[in-house]
């Protein structure tokens, strides 16, 4: 990988990891069309440690408040049902479904489920999906009122985009409007959520690769990181302020756009329908 397509995938993660239009499926596209084939999901994995850092630095203060109120209720100084001990909970509780079906199909995720046919399909349905959300769902539900159900059933949707092109924000996005949470709320529980199992995912990733004595790309990969923290943070901001006045329709039509993109590459032969023994 040479270093002008670490900066593009860098731009790519950063652009793509927090709006609902799947950043491993850009990825994989993008990085195969340069010629590099598809960076394959340590790469993603590592890479999205750039953006989650922007997430860190972003939520610092509602972060900070949850991690800190947890500790005090487990240590008996604040009450259980304290709204941010609470959240630690949930966080928890939400981080589990990813976890468990990560390790139960590492194999699937790595390399069968890479396949452009599977991309393709995953865009457009969760196109779908999403736009019905946006379009039918109350808005009315804020985080305060998250239940124990919802935040499970938030991390059920998490763990579908371990598929790529479904999308994480996409998944947990459309989960929150499907249960009536406004959109500024499933957006910023889809943050919170993201951030251990993000984290957990790009340090299991990097110490697999070191184990394995995989040959990576190391200088590439940390530019590529990089350049998605700075990208990524300036994503978050301007999402946030987004969906507070519109609706997600711009991210439902370009999915679909982009669905219709990859299988028409496919067709021509510039993109293989399934994986053809990509790097995982």
């Amino acid at each position: 990988m040479s270093w002008w397509e670490a900066v593009v995938l860098g731009l790519v993660q950063g652009l793509t990891e927090f709006i609902p239009v799947s950043s491993s499926g850009h990825l994989a596209v993008v990085g195969t069309l340069l010629g590099a084939q598809d960076p394959g999901a340590g790469f993603t994995a590592i890479t999205q440690l750039g953006t989650e850092l922007a997430v860190l630095i972003y939520f610092r203060r509602d972060i900070g408040r949850i991690i800190a109120r947890w500790c005090q209720a487990l240590a008996g100084r604040v009450p259980r049902d304290d709204p941010d001990a609470r959240m630690g909970w949930l966080v928890i509780l939400g981080s589990v479904p990813i976890v468990v079906l990560g390790l139960l199909f590492q194999d699937q995720i790595e390399n069968t489920l890479r396949g452009f046919v599977v991309i393709g399909t995953t865009l457009w349905v969760f196109a779908l999906l999403l736009g019905l959300a946006d379009r039918f769902g109350r808005h009315e539900r804020t985080l305060d009122r998250l239940t124990w159900k919802h935040g499970l059933l938030f991390g059920l949707a998490q763990a579908a985009a371990l598929v790529p092109g479904v999308s994480r924000s996409g998944g947990t996005i459309t989960m929150g409007l499907l249960l009536g949470y406004t959109r500024e709320a499933a957006a910023r529980y889809s943050f919170l959520l993201a951030v251990p199992a993000v984290v957990g995912s790009g340090f299991f990733q990097l110490f697999d690769e070191l184990r394995g004595g995989a040959v990576v790309p190391w200088g590439a990969t940390a530019l590529a990181t990089v350049v998605a923290f700075f990208v990524g943070y300036a994503v978050i901001a301007w999402l946030m302020r987004f969906i507070t006045t519109h609706s997600y329709t711009v991210f439902v039509v370009y999915r679909l756009v982009a669905a219709l993109a990859v299988y028409a590459l496919v067709l021509a032969g510039l993109l293989p329908a399934f994986n053809d023994g990509y790097p995982g």
